[in-house]
């Protein structure tokens, strides 16, 4: 037996195209791949988006419209890497838009539920104090944004 990788999944009750969708439009470096459908007999009606398989950054993922047993949590979330206030700002109005909720601290949810943090590329150089950034500083910044504000990194001068 040879492990070839893994595939994560997000559950949704209905909206598992409609979610895909939206990541690829939003997202560089992402696409749709096939599209399954629940068969007649099944807990949704024929026809009904079963699984979409999902290239997110070039990594695999499966949407699935598996019901309303399960709903999305905190608990797993996504971080995106930006390297410019341009790509902060609009990913983050992206993903807050049409029923999207803002969070602290770069998080977010999409109106789908699914929690993500958009986030500088540096941030954990910031946070570690690395390359003679003021670690306390930039910790007390980010605990007071919402959406994240590269500039407000830095020390007023």
């Amino acid at each position: 037996m040879a492990i070839t990788g893994v595939t994560t999944y997000l559950w949704f009750d209905n909206e598992a195209l409609e979610a895909a969708t939206y990541y690829a439009t939003i997202f560089p470096n992402t696409s749709i791949g096939s599209v399954s459908y629940y068969q007649e007999g099944a807990q949704k009606p024929a026809g009904t988006a079963l699984t979409v398989e999902l290239s997110l950054f070039g990594q695999p993922f499966v949407c699935l419209n598996g019901g309303p047993n399960y709903q999305h949590s905190p608990a797993t979330s996504f971080q995106v890497y930006c390297d410019t206030q341009e790509e902060i700002d609009r990913l983050w109005d992206s993903l807050v838009s049409n029923g999207g909720e803002e969070g602290r601290c770069g998080w977010c949810k999409d109106r789908f539920g699914v929690s993500w943090q958009i986030v500088p590329s540096m941030l954990g150089e910031l946070l570690s104090g690395n390359g003679g950034t003021d670690s306390q500083f930039a910790f007390s910044a980010m605990m007071q944004m919402s959406k994240m504000v590269i500039a407000d990194f830095q020390p007023a001068s």
